[in-house]
């Protein structure tokens, strides 16, 4: 892979004609977007509209289904890596259902932050109290694997999650001919 263009935007911008400009000028046929929904969606749509056919590729920044309302059909076949989506894990099936019989669809980081919360109470409660928050992230790192509504979860020595968690997912319409991501 050679880098054609390496550019940044600001958050908020709305007006990516310039940089479009620049997309093609260079001969990109892939765009890795390393921020949020709001502007990849209008990016996304403004490549389209400008005829640049590169494959857009993104992170976890665009995991929210708000994405395909901003690019529209400009959002198909866009690639993103992210976690398993939690939802489908039959560790959270119960927790799943009373969010979504509460009206909210607990997409992206809704059950891993979830997780985290129940992660912290449980070494809160180990420690005795949620009052020293360095003890608290020593306990969440030393003892473990700490179980959760999406299943054990553990922490190496530095804090860092010890289970690998990426997939591969495509953005396209699903069966409700809603757009929305989904596993490859």
């Amino acid at each position: 892979v050679t880098e054609a263009l390496y550019e940044g935007i600001n958050v908020g911008d709305k007006d990516f004609s310039a940089l479009i400009a620049k997309m093609k000028e260079a001969g990109v046929s892939v765009v890795y977007y390393g921020g949020l929904h709001t502007e990849a969606g209008l990016i996304m749509r403004q490549l389209a509209d400008q005829g640049l056919k590169a494959q857009f590729m993104s992170g976890d920044g665009i995991v929210s289904n708000e994405l395909a309302s901003i690019a529209g059909d400009a959002v198909n076949g866009t690639l993103m890596t992210f976690a398993p989506d939690p939802r489908k894990n039959p560790n959270a099936k119960e927790l799943v259902e009373k969010f979504r019989a509460a009206g909210f669809e607990p997409e992206a980081y809704t059950l891993y932050s979830y997780a985290a919360l129940q992660i912290v109470a449980a070494a809160a409660a180990k420690v005795g109290s949620a009052d020293d928050a360095q003890k608290v992230a020593e306990e969440i790192k030393k003892s473990g694997p700490w179980k959760t509504a999406i299943g054990d979860i553990g922490y190496d020595a530095k804090g860092d999650i010890t289970r690998p968690d990426y997939v591969l997912y495509t953005w396209k319409k699903g069966d409700d001919g809603k757009y929305t991501y989904f596993e490859q």
